[in-house]
Parts: C-alpha cells; sequence; structure tokens
C-alpha cells in the first residue's frame, strides 16, 4: 500500500514553499488585523478581509483577539518596566527570544489587563462561540487540512505554521526588536529596527519606527525601508477593502511662514523624536572642526568613534544616555565651548517638549524663546535649524 502523499504531490522544495507561504499569511493576519487594525486602530477594514483574517488566526494560532490586542496595549503603556509582558531588557534577551509565547501565556492569565486594555475588540457570536471558546480547534483543523493537501509531510509544514508566530513575532519582534539594531528615533524605551526580516515578519522588523508613531498604519520611515504589511494594506485600499486612519506625520516647510504659531507647535510636538534626529545628524555634520579639536586633544577617542557618539548624544535626552558614556560626554563638553552649546540647547528642546502642564501659549512662548537664543548664538547650524524651525509645516 503507498504511502498517502495528499492532494498536492510535491517535492521538498515545493514543501518548503508552501509552508512559507502559508506562514506569510499568518505574519500579514498578524501585523495588518491583530496588530494595526485591532490594537492600534491605525485602519478601518472591510469585514470580508477581517473574518478572514480571523478565521485563519484561529487556524494557524489559536490566538484571541481580545488577549492578543491587551497584551501589546500594555507592552505599549508599561514598555520597559517590571510590568511589560515582554521586555528585554527587564527579562533577559534569551527568555523573551526564546520563550516569548510562554510570555504572553503569563500575560494572558491577568485577566484585570485583558479586561483593562482590551476594549473595542471583536464581541459576535463567533468570536464568543467558537474563537474564543474553542481556539484550540482551529489548530486540529489545520492539522487536518496540511495531512489532506500535503499527506503525511503536512505535519511538518503544520510544525511549521506552529512555531512560526511564537519564533518570529513573540521570540525575534518582542526580543531583538528590544535589543539589537538600529534607531531612527530616540523613543522613550529600547526598541529597534531590524534588517533584513521584512518577508519573514510583515514589516513588524521597523519597531523603533512603530514606537516612535504607535498609531501609524505605515511602519517604514526612511527610503531604504520596505514595510510588506503596508503594501498589502495600499493594495486592500485601492479594492476598497480598508481605509487608512493614520499614518506618521511628515515635517514640511511653508516658507511663507517665518513666525511660530499654534499650527507649527502642534507639527513640532508631533514630529518631536523626527526633529531631534534632524538635529542631531545637522548639528553633528556642522561640527566636525570642532569635533576635531576634540580628538587632536584627546586621541584615545577616535575619528569615526567620536563622531558617531556625539551624534547619538544629540539625538538622545540626557537620562537616555548611558552611565558609562556621561564621563565621555562630559569632557568633550569641556573642551568644546560650541558643542556645550549645542548640547544644552538640544536638552533644553526636549525640556520643552516634555513640560505637558503648560498651556499651548506658554509652550509657544519658551519655544519662540528658544529660536531667539539659537538664532543668537552665532553657531550658523544652529541658527540654521532654529530659521527652519520657524516654518515647520504638517507636509
Amino acid at each position: 500500500m503507498s504511502e498517502f502523499t495528499g492532494l498536492f504531490n510535491l517535492p521538498w522544495w515545493g514543501l518548503m514553499l508552501a509552508a512559507l507561504g502559508l506562514t506569510h499569511v499568518t505574519i500579514a493576519a498578524v501585523t495588518i488585523f491583530l496588530h494595526r487594525h485591532q490594537a492600534h486602530r491605525a485602519l478601518e477594514l472591510h469585514a470580508l478581509p477581517s473574518h478572514f483574517f480571523r478565521f485563519w488566526l484561529w487556524l494557524t494560532t489559536g490566538m484571541i483577539t481580545r488577549e492578543w490586542a491587551a497584551v501589546h496595549r500594555k507592552h505599549h503603556a508599561r514598555c520597559e518596566t517590571a510590568a511589560d509582558p515582554h521586555s528585554p531588557q527587564i527579562k533577559g534577551i534569551a527568555r523573551v527570544l526564546f520563550n516569548g509565547a510562554g510570555l504572553y501565556r503569563i500575560a494572558c492569565r491577568q485577566r484585570q489587563d485583558i479586561e483593562k486594555f482590551g476594549h473595542g475588540t471583536p464581541d459576535d457570536w463567533l468570536e464568543r462561540h467558537v474563537y474564543a471558546a474553542h481556539n484550540s480547534w482551529g489548530l486540529a483543523l489545520m492539522l487536518l487540512i496540511d495531512l489532506l493537501l500535503f499527506g503525511l509531510a503536512g505535519v511538518a509544514v503544520w510544525a511549521v505554521q506552529m512555531i512560526w508566530i511564537p519564533l518570529f513575532a513573540a521570540g525575534v519582534i518582542n526580543g531583538v526588536g528590544h535589543y539589537w539594531g538600529y534607531r531612527n528615533f530616540e523613543s522613550q524605551d529600547a526598541s529597534t529596527n531590524i534588517l533584513p526580516w521584512g518577508v519573514l515578519i510583515g514589516g513588524e522588523e521597523l519597531h523603533n519606527n512603530h514606537h516612535t508613531f504607535g498609531a501609524s498604519a505605515k511602519l517604514s520611515y526612511r527610503w531604504f525601508e520596505f514595510d510588506i504589511g503596508w503594501m498589502y494594506i495600499r493594495m486592500l485600499e485601492m479594492l476598497g477593502l480598508a481605509r487608512v486612519r493614520k499614518v506618521a506625520p511628515r515635517l514640511g516647510r511653508d516658507s511663507r511662514h517665518n513666525q511660530l504659531d499654534g499650527e507649527r507647535l502642534q507639527a513640532i510636538i508631533a514630529n518631536r523624536y523626527a526633529l531631534a534626529a534632524r538635529f542631531a545628524r545637522e548639528l553633528a555634520a556642522a561640527c566636525q572642526d570642532e569635533l576635531g579639536r576634540v580628538r587632536a586633544a584627546v586621541p584615545e577617542y577616535g575619528a569615526r568613534h567620536l563622531t558617531a557618539k556625539m551624534q547619538r548624544w544629540l539625538k538622545q535626552d540626557a537620562d537616555a544616555t548611558p552611565a558609562a558614556e556621561r564621563e565621555q560626554l562630559a569632557r568633550v563638553l569641556d573642551y568644546s565651548p560650541t558643542l556645550k552649546t549645542v548640547y544644552t540647547m538640544r536638552q533644553e528642546l526636549t525640556r520643552l517638549w516634555a513640560r505637558s502642564s503648560l498651556s499651548s501659549e506658554q509652550l509657544l512662548s519658551e519655544l519662540q524663546n528658544w529660536c531667539q537664543r539659537a538664532e543668537a548664538s552665532g553657531i550658523a547650524a544652529l541658527e540654521r535649524f532654529a530659521r527652519d524651525l520657524r516654518q515647520v509645516a504638517l507636509a
């Protein structure tokens, strides 16, 4: 009796492609439906893709929408604290990377948090009586489907499907995405962008961008970043099956205005992390001569390393600078009054942005004062940045 090979008698490479294709649908469902649609309300979905994603996630993950959204919202609300469900900064990278699914299950048992953070998720008959009540049934049904399609090899395909989200979403995104990688923005957490995993995790590798602009349906920001999840959302939008509610605000320039007002203040506050990154990039590049003086006085700092560090210090809030680097930063600023002025003005911007107790009129007055002092500093790059700040507009 010959071995049953399923409806599709595929070679080994065909089975690999099938497994990758099936898992890709799952990661698309997680990033589009669970993450951007349910947890952050960054887009609206038509009932057709919404029901398909819910059904597919029931088959391939057994995750309950309300629990997933609640755990993720709690992660943003309590990021990098002891209450964060899966911070590698608190729980250790090995634990999050290799036991992310276990941490997720622990978080789901905190029913008070699920009640607090799980609002607005589906609560229809299907959710109550099928998806949430019998979430393990979908996994068993997926195994039967894989056996029917691929024969005994379907067990291996099913195993890949079962490990995909625990490994890449719970492990790589939550673990590596807060531990290794590059940062476009010095957001108040340890989030990073990871490359080149975009095809495998649907754009979620751009994690620092996401933590900076949490309500944005688009996760890419710089020209070389590719968010495949955003590509799918745009395709759904063109078919009338989705509507984007919000993307990260982009700064433009309105040369007709040269005075700060309420509109420009809102644009500046909304883009404070992007402006901080721009400040660091422009001012560090313009201060190469000053950095050269410091390197001549302290050769062990090294040209390349000091330039990179200065740009990072200018991008960061002072309390985010590692303790091990603070003495070196202080020595650099002591050697150069120009760098000290640039760094001090940058930290003043941080304090201004953080003063939520002030009225809009008070914030506007302080920002106008900052621009006046920057323009009178005698530092050309700082003067130019202040002038540009007066003409900020949302693109």
